[in-house]
């Protein structure tokens, strides 16, 4: 049983990626034919609003993960994250790097299923009125 006065190390799920091969097809089946709000794009990405939770569909044309779809799961550091789920069994597939919003790291736990854990710590997208992302942008 788990100790109740330890943090859990997953804190929610950020987004559910999606590869797509033109960014404004996924547009518009995605935003336009389904209904999901745009809340942010680049030029090789956007984010979608779901109903009933602050998780996002996030559109991408550059592939990211084994067959280009993922679960990325939000944490409060993604480098300590990595740690923990070593130090707990599983290995680190990717080592933590830099992303617009802060960090990112893949790790498997012992069965080998890939886990994807990304961090705010330099903060979330900030958009123009237009959708568009302007700051912080890799």
């Amino acid at each position: 049983m788990m100790d109740r006065q330890r943090e859990l190390l997953f804190r929610t799920i950020d987004c559910a990626r999606v590869l797509v091969p033109d960014l404004e097809a996924g547009l518009a089946f995605y935003r336009d034919r389904l209904g999901h709000p745009l809340i942010w794009r680049t030029a090789t990405a956007g984010g979608l609003r779901m109903i009933d939770t602050t998780a996002e569909i996030v559109l991408r044309t550059e592939r990211a993960g084994s067959d280009g779809s993922e679960v990325d799961l939000l944490v409060v550091s993604a480098d300590a994250a990595a740690e923990a789920v070593v130090a707990a069994g599983g290995s680190e597939i990717e080592p933590p790097f830099d992303i617009a919003i802060g960090r990112r790291v893949v790790v498997a736990d012992p069965w080998g299923t890939p886990l994807v854990l990304l961090d705010l710590s330099r903060g979330p997208l900030v958009t123009g009125d237009d959708g568009n992302v302007v700051e912080p942008c890799e």
